[in-house]
Parts: C-alpha cells; structure tokens; sequence
C-alpha cells in the first residue's frame, strides 16, 4: 500500500503515466488500484495471481485495503498481456469493491504498449475503444517529462527497485566492513569480554553512550543532510544491533520527516555489509511506510528478513503493509519507550 501522493488524470494515459511515479517503478504482471476524488489517497499493487483460484484471496486483500481506508472511488488497472487472466481478475475484484461500497468507474488492462478497457464488452465504457485498444507511450508522455525535470526516479521494475538498495562501490563497502570491525573491537572492549568475563556496567555505560551519539549523528544529517563518512555507517550499523540502541534511531522517525530518514537509512543500507542489515534495513522500511513508499518499504523488508529472518521490526512493518494500516495512524515513539536512557 502506497499513501498519500496525489494525482490528476485527465484520461487513462494519463493515469497509466502516473501509477509509476505513485509506486516508484513501472509495474508488471500486476494489479493496481488507484483512489480517484477527494480524502486521503491510499493506492495499492498486487502481483497477479499465478492460478485462477488464487484470485479471491487478491481479491480480499485488496477490497480489505479500501474499506480499511474508507475509500469512495477506485480505478482498476490490470498491467498484463494475459488477456482472458486480467478479464478473470477484474471480473471478480471490480464485482467484490462495488459490493464494499467502492464505485469503480474505471477498469483497464495495459500491456506496455496498448490499454483496453476491461467493461469494454458490456458496453460500459466511456473512453470509446475497440478490441483492438489504444495506443499509449509512457516515455513521451508529459508527467513523464516533468518527472525527468523534477529529479524524480522511477526505476523499471520492482526487482530494479529492490536492486538499487544493492551498493555498487564494493571499496566503500569494505571501508564500512572495516570500520564495522573496529566498532565491535570497542564495543567487546567496553563488555570486557575481549580479554576477561563481560562487565554488566561499563556495557550498559558503552550502550548509553552510543545511544547518544546516534541521536547527535542523526540530528546532525536532518540538520544538514551531509552523507555519513565510513566511519560512522559502520558505527552506526554495530550500535544498531542493540535493540534498545535500534529504538533510539526509531523514535527519531516522524511523519514530518519520515523521506529524510528514508534518504538516511537508504545510504546505509546500500553502503553496509549485508550480514549487518536487519536493523537498518527494518528503519529504512519504517521510514519508508510513514513517507508513503509501500514499494519501497517492502523491499527493505525483504532485505531485513534475509539478514535476520524473523526481525521484530521488519514483522511490525510486514504487519501494517499487509493489513493496508495508514502511516497516519502511528503515534510516534515517546522518550518513556526508550529504555534505554530510563534510570
């Protein structure tokens, strides 16, 4: 589920134009709801179903997204060349979003060069095509030209997307695994544990002062949005393996500035050894849900869950993408959740 971006299409090329920008890559093999009018915007993408019999479940996930959202009105779009696929789809979501009270007023299948409408043979629709569709090409388009002049990058496909968290400086990488080695020499060093039994105090001392040094060091890039050095990528990557340490960087994710966190976390994550990524790819599918980039979200969840299957708060993220929960809905975290600092 993607919130709260908004659009304004005039025709469905216009709006074929627009979901890319809406999701950050051009779809396929999927199926798109888009809201239309007034309210909070809330669109969502599923891959189509492998098997007819596995389309009441999509069905359900995504009628559960607008009622869930209290949405009035949908557009279906059904990216596919699958024809007889997209018209079994749309047969039964548009039907199943109609009876949740979502006016559906537009349904279209698209296949990279061609829209046909999907209620075209009950002669319902309004746009006047045939059989044979209508022609439509994205990069000429005029949102699309904008979006080049705005800086905007919309990747080719969801697996591209996933693929841009990926570094591709394999020498910084190893100067963040390198200064990743150094903070866990200190960190062993403060326990004790390098050369004795773990010391409980002088531990708990290094985690408080890594807790705040977190806090200054994300407030200093909020502040000034300089790229971390090395160094501090791999301090931070070490000091967020303490779940208490994890949740001071949490806390200091709001709704106002939850894209600068995204731009944050990113960074780190495409500059950090992938054995170190669970916590910081969790932060990033965080930031990235309360910025309204579902798409993005869920591939930094996928990234936490291959470093650390299981990761609780990769499992918390999972759990408001996939139940279509707001990002207005969350309350950000108070200074009583930090346990770190209590006493």
């Amino acid at each position: 589920m993607t919130e709260p971006k908004t659009l304004r299409a005039k025709n469905p090329t216009d709006l074929l134009a627009a979901v890319p920008y809406l999701l950050g890559f051009h779809p396929e093999d999927s199926v798109v709801v888009v809201t239309l009018g007034g309210g909070t915007p809330v669109h969502a993408r599923q891959d189509l179903p492998a098997a007819p019999d596995e389309i009441p479940l999509l069905v359900d996930d995504l009628v559960t997204v607008a009622r869930r959202a209290r949405v009035a009105r949908m557009v279906v779009l059904v990216y596919s060349s699958d024809e007889a696929l997209a018209d079994a789809v749309a047969g039964q979501l548009v039907p199943a979003l109609e009876g949740a009270g979502v006016g559906v007023p537009m349904s279209l299948r698209a296949d990279g060069e061609r829209w046909y409408c999907l209620r075209e043979r009950s002669g319902t629709c309004p746009h006047g095509c045939s059989d044979a569709g209508t022609a439509y090409d994205l990069a000429r388009h005029p949102m699309t030209l904008e979006a080049v002049v705005d800086g905007r990058v919309v990747h080719a496909s969801r697996d591209a997307l996933r693929d841009s968290l990926v570094g591709d400086d394999p020498d910084e990488v190893d100067r963040v695994a390198a200064a990743v080695d150094l903070a866990g020499e200190r960190l062993l060093a403060a326990c004790g544990t390098a050369d004795g039994p773990p010391d409980p105090v002088s531990g708990r001392g290094h985690l408080v002062q890594e807790g705040r040094w977190v806090q200054h060091r994300i407030g200093r890039f909020l502040r000034d949005g300089r790229r971390l050095d090395s160094h501090d990528v791999g301090r931070l990557a070490v000091a967020m393996a303490s779940v208490e340490v994890r949740d001071v960087a949490w806390a200091q994710i709001g709704h106002s500035d939850a894209s600068r966190h995204v731009d944050l976390w990113r960074d780190v994550v495409r500059r950090s050894p992938r054995d170190t990524l669970a916590a910081p790819a969790a932060l990033l599918a965080f930031a990235a849900w309360l910025a309204g980039d579902g798409a993005l979200a869920w591939c930094a969840v996928d990234l936490s869950q291959e470093a650390e299957p299981g990761y609780s708060l990769a499992g918390l993220v999972t759990q408001a993408l996939a139940g279509a929960v707001p990002p207005a809905a969350w309350t950000p975290l108070g200074p009583d959740a930090l346990t770190l600092f209590a006493g």
